[in-house]
């Protein structure tokens, strides 16, 4: 028996209960099949440093080092369930960290025409990470990159979906150019240290941009010139 299963269901119904209880504000009422097992399928405790693994499963973010943490798990779903991904979509991250919300995406997008293509500007987290998804089997969808999350990806641009892990203090420019007509974009917005607000962004089929509130947050910042 794997000893991490209860942790891991103690995980996902505390997901489930926060879900619940900030469904007015956040729109998602709870945890979809899909993103649950896709969750589940990828164990926490084997992305965090050694030293953390005790509270791998705890609804907490956690430093992963260069002053860098992943996100709590509840802040995963819910962002992974406001991309409302399709099996064949092509997903943009921003930050890719220690892989565990790069391992998630790659699941959730399992059709032969999806893919994950994930931006980040610490060289030794990417490669980190880079071990993580080869260990679960995953390195085929993904493209990891080392370089300036502002700046997206341009040559793999236009994308179906668009997920930024870190706080910007504005929405970047260049990533909204790189979203598709009829794509979504999951985006922490605010300053460093102060009140930021995780934004969706819908371009529609004409280029116009929507977008929705959906929680208050706290993530460590995107810079504009890392």
């Amino acid at each position: 028996m794997d000893i991490w299963k209860p942790y891991c269901d103690g995980m996902i119904d505390t997901i489930r209960a926060e879900m619940r209880a900030s469904a007015a504000q956040t729109g998602v009422a709870q945890l979809s099949p899909r993103v649950e097992q896709a969750m589940r399928a990828t164990p926490r405790h084997r992305f965090v440093p050694a030293w953390e693994r005790h509270l791998a499963y705890a609804d907490m973010p956690l430093p992963i080092g260069h002053a860098q943490t992943v996100s709590q798990p509840f802040i995963v779903a819910l962002m992974t369930e406001l991309l409302g991904l399709q099996g064949s979509d092509r997903v943009l991250e921003i930050g890719t960290g220690c892989g565990y919300q790069t391992a998630i995406l790659a699941q959730l997008v399992d059709d032969p025409a999806g893919e994950v293509d994930s931006v980040e500007c610490v060289a030794e987290l990417s490669r980190d990470a880079a071990r993580h998804l080869e260990e679960m089997g995953l390195s085929a969808r993904v493209r990891l990159h080392v370089g300036n999350g502002w700046q997206g990806w341009t040559v793999r641009a236009p994308f179906d979906a668009i997920i930024v892990t870190a706080a910007a203090v504005r929405t970047p420019e260049p990533l909204v150019a790189q979203l598709a007509p009829g794509g979504r974009m999951v985006i922490p917005v605010g300053p460093e240290g102060c009140a930021q607000q995780l934004l969706r962004v819908e371009k529609s089929a004409h280029g116009e941009l929507q977008a929705r509130n959906a929680l208050a947050v706290v993530f460590v910042p995107l810079l504009e010139n890392p």
